[in-house]
């Protein structure tokens, strides 16, 4: 039950019993009124009844005395006293019917009766003396007769003030005993009226004062410690703790409002720290492998619950290949080229459902689109690759400013990397041939005798010297003597395996190292480099330059030389192969 409903009832209950409460006083002073008017009307029967009983003994005295003396002022006295004891008598008379019973009317009628009679007497005397009948007068005021009925009207009076007492009595008792019980009821309905405010009072300040302070008292204390998923109790009344607890819940939506706003710096902060952690470990990556380990390991956590690729352009092919991918995102991993994807060719993001409206790529299966995001990566003008994200949650908005700064980072880290390859590759390898130049050549051999000697193994280097090759460039110039280099290194990369390493050690000579090759094996190889060299048609502009032969000197570590002298006991090797008439192959010496 509603306590508005409780309180309800209460105040009709509390309304009734003040009300009966009420009724009984009023009753109670009513009787007590009848009580004091019964009290009145008894004084007002007793004073009449006795001046009655007084002037009746006054007039007959009267009487008795102007019978005797007979004089004028005795006569005139008793006339006066006559009217005056008449008048009593109508009074009397006019108040017996007020509240006296039936046996008191009687008693008082009879006495006001034998009054008359006395006064009829009384008038008769008088007669007889005016008449000269003195005797037969006095003899009727003073005859036996006459004193009875004054008897009998002093009885009559007598009895009848006895029955008024009576009453008066028993009406007061009965006035006394009904206003002390409607006081009594009064006093009951007063504390019922008092003990029901009391109870209810008690109610109230318990349902709707104290357990909403505890419970609000308990809310604030975990709000203070910041434990905003608490709820906060709805109190529809409207008063202080209605406003207090009004007050309370805009606090706590503040607090969960400002609690997200903290996750969401908080979240943010670890974004832009992963970022820059991201940019730091790129800084330190100097090939495109280390730098794609490192985008696999940081975009996930940049970028949760979205998956990802990342796709470089193959300038030879002029394809997108995809060289990344992480958070396994849906869709294939071919390559396309770049006029597929709208991101490449406006240059800026681009994610068909963040629009009402708009195209979706070639490149990704059309129930993906909506849900696809690229991102190019742009350096000088110039789009190196692309960044692409499938968003998992399409209702969540994605985090479209870190995706192009994660682009950005991608692109200039790639860029440099680009560049530091190109200067790399122009400072490392030969713009004629392709193949490696003796810068590198020093640091590459110390690294792989380092590593036969820790794998303990052999490594074999072959030098190569195009013979008579001033005598060719004289003859057809030295556009046919680039021609024949060039060939040369082809020759050279088709003849040789993955592990070995061919240099182009200056002008028309040279230098291959052939890891763990031993002799034997080197001498195979150098076989077949100096008979493919030999059947290769040299043509240049259509002419027939050839045939061209090589001199081929070779030398293996550890048994023909030392760490330091390997390439100089090939050379040597060469030196003497070219002595001997060209288009050998001659092995060092021994170093024992």
């Amino acid at each position: 039950m509603r306590i508005a409903t409780i309180t309800n009832y209460a105040y009709i209950a509390t309304v009734v019993l003040t009300l009966t409460s009420g009724i009984a006083l009023f009753m109670a002073s009513s009787a007590e009124h009848r009580e004091r008017d019964t009290v009145a009307r008894s004084r007002t029967f007793d004073a009449l009844t006795d001046s009655l009983e007084r002037e009746a003994f006054a007039l007959s005295d009267m009487a008795r005395d102007a019978v005797i003396k007979f004089t004028p002022d005795t006569l005139q006295s008793w006339k006066t006293r006559r009217e005056q004891d008449i008048n009593l008598e109508n009074r009397l008379v006019a108040l017996r019917d007020n509240g006296a019973s039936d046996e008191e009317i009687l008693i008082l009628r009879d006495g006001l009766a034998t009054l008359d009679q006395l006064e009829e007497e009384q008038s008769t005397a008088i007669n007889d003396v005016q008449a000269g009948k003195n005797i037969e007068g006095v003899n009727q005021l003073f005859g036996g007769g006459y004193e009875d009925k004054l008897e009998e009207a002093e009885y009559r009076f007598a009895h009848f003030r006895s029955l008024v007492d009576q009453r008066t009595q028993a009406s007061i008792k009965d006035a006394t005993s009904l206003s002390l019980r409607l006081r009594t009821l009064s006093e009951v309905m007063v504390g019922l009226t008092a003990l029901l405010f009391l109870f209810v009072l008690g109610f109230i300040i318990k349902h709707r004062i104290l357990r909403p302070v505890v419970t609000l008292s308990d809310v604030v204390n975990r709000l203070a410690t910041q434990d905003y998923n608490v709820e906060t109790p709805v109190l529809a009344q409207v008063d202080e703790i209605g406003d207090m607890a009004q007050a309370i819940r805009i606090f706590r939506e503040n607090g969960l409002a400002r609690q997200r706003l903290e996750q969401e710096r908080d979240k943010e902060w670890a974004t832009r720290t992963l970022l820059a952690r991201m940019t730091q470990r790129l800084q330190g990556c100097d090939t495109h492998s280390a730098i794609f380990r490192v985008v696999g390991r940081f975009a996930p956590q940049i970028i949760p619950d979205m998956g990802g690729r990342l796709y470089m352009l193959n300038t030879r092919t002029n394809r997108m290949k995809c060289v990344v991918r992480w958070g396994l995102p849906p869709g294939e991993d071919s390559p396309f080229p770049p006029e597929y994807c709208w991101a490449l060719k406006r240059g800026q993001l681009h994610s068909p459902g963040r629009d009402t409206v708009d195209m979706p790529c070639e490149h990704i299966l059309p129930e993906l689109a909506s849900r696809a995001i690229c991102v190019p990566l742009n350096a000088q003008n110039k789009s190196i690759g692309l960044l692409t994200v499938d968003n998992y949650t399409p209702g969540k908005e994605p985090p479209y400013a870190y995706l192009e700064l994660l682009a950005e980072t991608l692109a200039l880290a790639l860029a440099n990397q680009i560049l530091r390859d190109t200067l790399t590759e122009r400072a490392t390898y030969d713009p004629l041939t392709g193949l490696r130049n003796r810068y590198s050549l020093e640091e590459t051999l110390r690294n792989r005798i380092d590593q036969a000697m820790i794998e303990n193994s052999t490594l074999s280097c072959l030098m190569l010297d195009v013979d008579y090759f001033k005598k060719l460039n004289d003859q057809y110039g030295h556009e046919a003597g680039d021609k024949v280099l060039r060939e040369m290194a082809k020759l050279i990369t088709e003849t040789l395996d993955e592990n070995s390493i061919a240099f182009r050690y200056g002008g028309e000579e040279f230098l291959i190292i052939l890891p763990d090759v031993d002799e034997a094996k080197a001498m195979t190889v150098a076989e077949a480099l100096l008979s493919n060299v030999y059947n290769h048609h040299m043509l240049y502009e259509s002419q027939d330059i050839g045939p061209v032969s090589v001199s081929i000197g070779l030398a293996t570590w550890p048994r023909h030389a030392r760490a330091d002298n390997l390439v100089r006991a090939a050379d040597l090797a060469l030196y003497m192969a070219k002595e001997q008439g060209r288009g050998k192959i001659v092995v060092a010496k021994s170093a024992e």
